[in-house]
């Protein structure tokens, strides 16, 4: 039983992080920001600022203080 347990509790903790939303204000090429979804991978997006944003609506509040220029 506790096996069970401990595996189930194992499994949980790698899948609930899957779980969580996480929002980026990137900027790319065109110098226009946007918000994604996820942390980008390429090298001709940046990610502006260092904060991940728990909401689609918090990021897009905060891309005017983010993308000043």
């Amino acid at each position: 039983m506790l096996k069970r347990l401990l595996g189930g509790a194992l499994v949980l903790a790698f899948v609930a992080p899957a779980f969580a939303e996480e929002y980026y204000i990137v900027r790319g090429p065109e110098k226009k920001c946007t918000v994604v979804a996820e942390k980008p991978a390429s090298t001709s997006v940046t990610v502006m600022g260092n904060t991940v944003y728990k909401s689609r609506s918090e990021a897009e509040t905060a891309i005017t203080k983010v993308c000043t220029d």
